[in-house]
């Protein structure tokens, strides 16, 4: 099976003739529009669905597929996740990454101390925040700045960060 990116979540439904209310998991909210073919995933099972229609809709995406008629099915899909095959993703500048390379990432300090494992990304406005849990649990939260976050070592699977003082 090819490797597949969630690009995002389905939230709700929107209006009664089926159409989904999607979380982007996207930093190019307009690539929504490009879409022709997505498969939603539930409880590990994923099916592939044509795209009949799709826009933004202020901060969310609004996704018609095929074959969901009518609001009862659009319920049943709340909480699906969306995705695409890798093959599919579109090309990011350097130093840019999709959340799904970020989630999972061990994070370090530059000195060497292991502060933990993404866990969640948060989207503040003017920056995304990084949710690490801690090995003991706790969980930190470091904004996505060039003068915290120093290095992504996508191939080693580690981020290493300069904190500010009082951050942890």
């Amino acid at each position: 099976m090819e490797p597949m990116a969630t690009i995002g979540k389905v939230i709700s439904t929107h209006g009664t003739k089926g159409a989904l209310k999607v979380q982007p998991y996207s930093d190019f909210p307009e690539r929504v529009k490009m879409l022709e073919r997505v498969f939603l995933e539930i409880n590990g099972i994923r099916k592939p669905y044509l795209v009949q229609d799709a826009f933004i809709n202020g901060r969310f995406w609004v996704i018609s597929l095929a074959g969901i008629e009518g609001i009862e099915a659009a319920q049943q899909l709340r909480g699906a996740l969306i995705l695409i095959p890798l093959s599919e993703r579109l090309e990011l500048p350097q130093d840019t990454y999709y959340w799904d390379q970020i989630i999972g990432l061990d994070v370090y300090t530059v000195s060497g101390q292991m502060l933990g494992i993404v866990q969640d990304i948060l989207q503040t406005g003017s920056n995304d925040v990084y949710v690490v849990e801690s090995q003991q649990g706790k969980e930190i939260l470091i904004p996505a700045l060039k003068d915290v976050v120093k290095k992504v070592d996508l191939e080693n699977a580690r981020m290493e960060v300069d904190l500010p003082d009082g951050l942890m």
